[in-house]
């Protein structure tokens, strides 16, 4: 036997999510029909089970509307989402269908005290969410809670807390635990550090590190930092008004960048040793038109 024939291919992970063709538009007051504003154009791609995706990009680029439609909170214009084999495009409208989604997607915004019920404790948040979600016995819902609070780095002291009790850090743990409640298989992470001071940042995407280990969940990661991207993904996809300009390994995207809008990004972050420098000049700054760049397929 040859020593190909004595090679085994390594069989691929399966896809948890895959997004094919993805399209969101607004109707535009006033312009008439036929004239309404593209959020997100043509978008696909895939997520293999314990994976984690970036998805980058500036303000605009249509990411939270993805974040959204993923989880169900925006209907998709066009395209098709599938979660774990079932077609999960449509908005679940039925009680039923939203708790099943829920089971299989979460989401954890920038922004956790607007998310968050300021009348309840965090363990009573966690109950609610873990009783919702199969946990029957009341022993079971409190081994889960204690199980979330551990895992996420919430002492007993911050248990037994309010929100506005919280600094904001421990509040975006209270966010993430709250959605681990429910024990999805995605989890869509939107700006979720990017209101956080850059120690508390550290903090956290260590944490979610550690999750992603510990229970093999796979992140859907939405950023504008390159840095936070970088530090916890695998693959990353360029925004750039609504389309996808740029995708491959997080790595190779942007340390060899191959579109110019990819380029600004990574040339517009602070680097080491840099100092400001007052302009005298006012030039006139652009950014690449996505006319001028081929979409990423």
């Amino acid at each position: 036997m040859s020593a190909a024939s004595e090679v085994t291919s390594v069989p691929a992970v399966p896809a948890v999510l895959a997004v094919d063709g993805l399209r969101k538009t607004y109707p535009v007051r006033g312009a008439g029909h036929g004239h309404d504003f593209v959020a997100v154009e043509g978008v696909s791609f895939s997520l293999p089970a314990g994976g984690s995706l970036g998805i980058v990009g500036e303000s605009g680029s249509g990411k939270t509307t993805i974040a959204k439609m993923l989880v169900g909170l925006e209907a998709p214009t066009a395209g098709r989402i599938v979660i774990d084999g079932v077609d999960s495009t449509a908005v679940p409208r039925r009680l039923a269908a939203r708790r099943k989604r829920g089971r299989e997607i979460q989401i954890v915004f920038q922004d956790p005290y607007t998310s968050l019920d300021r009348h309840q404790t965090v363990d009573a948040c966690l109950t609610e969410v873990v009783r919702l979600h199969g946990r029957r016995s009341r022993t079971e819902v409190a081994q889960r809670v204690e199980e979330l609070a551990v895992m996420v780095g919430l002492d007993p002291r911050q248990v037994r807390a309010r929100p506005r009790a919280l600094s904001g850090g421990q509040r975006q743990r209270v966010a993430i635990a709250r959605a681990l409640a429910a024990e999805p298989k995605i989890l869509v992470l939107d700006e979720s550090v990017a209101a956080l001071d850059v120690s508390i940042q550290a903090q956290v995407l260590n944490l979610l590190a550690d999750i992603r280990e510990q229970t093999s969940v796979s992140y859907v990661l939405i950023s504008h930092d390159l840095a936070v991207i970088r530090q916890i993904t695998d693959d990353t996809i360029v925004m750039h008004r609504g389309v996808v300009v740029e995708r491959g390994p997080t790595a190779a995207v942007l340390d060899n960048p191959q579109q110019a809008y990819t380029r600004l990004l990574r040339d517009s972050v602070p680097r080491p040793g840099w100092r400001f420098t007052q302009r005298t000049t006012n030039p006139s700054i652009s950014t690449p038109a996505t006319s001028d760049m081929e979409p990423s397929r």
